[in-house]
């Protein structure tokens, strides 16, 4: 049996960027280009990635994905 820290994706979800709330993805993919407001962790202030290109799969876990300097869309959480 395959790691699961290393396991592919076995679920998706859309994202629609939210200050507080709680995503828990453990990657992301950015459908359109643009900035991508992150927090790892609930209790931490979120780290900006500027300039993500689309079709990027950001191997980073988010726990929220701020509506606050985020400006990519077309977001999906994979777990």
């Amino acid at each position: 049996m395959m790691d699961p820290s290393i396991a592919p994706a076995s679920r998706a979800a859309v994202v629609t960027a939210n200050d507080t709330a709680m995503v828990g993805a453990r990657a992301l993919y950015i459908g359109t280009a643009g900035d991508v407001a992150i927090a790892p962790r609930r209790d931490m202030d979120p780290v900006i990635f500027n300039s993500v290109p689309a079709g990027t799969v950001l191997p980073v876990h988010a726990a929220i994905v701020a509506l606050t300097g985020t400006t990519a869309s077309n977001i999906i959480a994979l777990f």
